[in-house]
Order: C-alpha cells, then sequence, then structure tokens
C-alpha cells in the first residue's frame, strides 16, 4: 500500500447536521460543529475545522456588526466558500473522489509523522488557494454580479485570514522559540504566505469569471488549479 494511502481513516457516519444544505453563516456552524463532535481531536481535518470554525464565527459576528458593506453578498461569499471544504471532507461524500486540493489532507489526516501546524495550514492552503477562487464565481452567479462588486467582502474575508495566521503559528508551532529556527517545520512551512496565495486567488477568479463562456477552457483552468493546489499541499504535509 502506498504511504499516501497507509494512514488514511473513514470519517464517523450519522451526524445529520454535516450534509445539510447551508443558506445562511448559522448552517455553516452547525456543520462545522457537527463535524467537530464527530472526529478526534487531533485527527488533521479536526484540526483545521477547528480553526475554520472560529474564522467562520468571527465573520458571523462581523456580520451582525455591521462591519460588511453589503451583508448579504459577505454572507453569500461566506457560504458558498465553507460549502466547498464541507462537501469535500463531508461523510456523506466519501464515496465520490475529493478535489485534489484536498486529497493530501484527508490521505495524510491520521499520520503520526505530520503535526497540527501542517494540517492546519495544508487545510488553509486548499481552502484560499482553491476553494475561494470558486466560492467567488459561485457568489457572482448567485448575486448576479460581477467580481469587482464582491472584492471590498472578498479582502476583508482576507484580512482576518491572515490575522489568524500568525495566531495559528505561534499556538501550534511546537518547542521553545529558540528552537524554532531549527526545527524543520520552520523551514518547511516558510515559504509558504497566505497573503500571497489569497492574491493569487483572487487573480484566479477573475480568470474564472472571464472564462464562463468557454465551459472547456474553465474547466482545464480550475483541474490546473486544482492540482497545483493540491501539490503544495502534499509538500506541507511532509512527515517530521
Amino acid at each position: 500500500m502506498p504511504q499516501s494511502e497507509q494512514f488514511t481513516a473513514p470519517v464517523e457516519t450519522g451526524v445529520d447536521a454535516l450534509g445539510a444544505v447551508a443558506t445562511s453563516v448559522d448552517d455553516v456552524l452547525a456543520r462545522m460543529r457537527a463535524l467537530d463532535a464527530a472526529l478526534p481531536p487531533l485527527d488533521g481535518v479536526a484540526v483545521f475545522n477547528r480553526v475554520y470554525l472560529a474564522v467562520t464565527q468571527e465573520v458571523g459576528r462581523r456580520i451582525d456588526r455591521g462591519r460588511f458593506t453589503d451583508p448579504q453578498a459577505a454572507i453569500t461569499l461566506d457560504v458558498r466558500f465553507a460549502e466547498r471544504y464541507l462537501d469535500a471532507v463531508d461523510p456523506a461524500s466519501a464515496d465520490r473522489r475529493a478535489p485534489a486540493c484536498w486529497r493530501p489532507l484527508l490521505q495524510f489526516r491520521r499520520h503520526p509523522g505530520v503535526r497540527p501546524l501542517q494540517f492546519a495550514l495544508s487545510g488553509i492552503n486548499a481552502h484560499i488557494g482553491h476553494d475561494l477562487a470558486l466560492a467567488v464565481v459561485d457568489a457572482c452567479r448567485s448575486l448576479g454580479c460581477e467580481p469587482v462588486e464582491l472584492e471590498d467582502e472578498f479582502d476583508r474575508v482576507g484580512d482576518l485570514l491572515v490575522s489568524l495566521e500568525e495566531r495559528i503559528r505561534e499556538e501550534l508551532m511546537p518547542g521553545p522559540d529558540l528552537l524554532q529556527i531549527a526545527d524543520p517545520l520552520t523551514h518547511l512551512l516558510g515559504s509558504w504566505s497566505l497573503e500571497r496565495a489569497r492574491d493569487a486567488t483572487w487573480t484566479a477568479a477573475r480568470a474564472l469569471w472571464a472564462l464562463r463562456r468557454l465551459p472547456d477552457v474553465a474547466e482545464e483552468f480550475t483541474d490546473r488549479l486544482d492540482t497545483a493546489v493540491g501539490f503544495a499541499g502534499r509538500m506541507m504535509l511532509t512527515p517530521l
């Protein structure tokens, strides 16, 4: 059995909320909480899910406080964004092949040589690098608007994610600060930047929108994006 498949484990089933169709931020939060309750704490998907749950809770609070210029656009983008992740890891979809960007995390989720920070950032890489671009297109179709009309909401969600990245690294990076510079994990993940990934995602979203009347080209572009993000995620999960 290839090493990448050796530590794959099925997710527990039987949580009705996991398969629900999300129509609001509260629906998304319910699915994430159900997933959190169903998974062992050290499972790689569980590690990412806790991070994403905190982000989504903060997005919901900011929407309630009027921090978004267009609350409906923010809700639509947030829900479409979350649905892509939840559909990829939902136990009900286990018989379907997950997008390439999520396969490394699903395959290595129980690997004892992969650290929690690697799980968290690999999930963020998949979700930002691939899912967010497609979610922008999904939201534009739902709202009948152009990507530029969602740029403010995109930037505000992106700013929140970037602000959390440093906290995630600090909380999940093992060992005393003086030893971190020598830790292989520092070097493995030091070349990846959420901010750069977000910038690339906005470009990809605009390109996909421009290609919407060329479905064959759009499909090829999406497949290449998925593969590239998956390759980066696999490198991030190198056992240490």
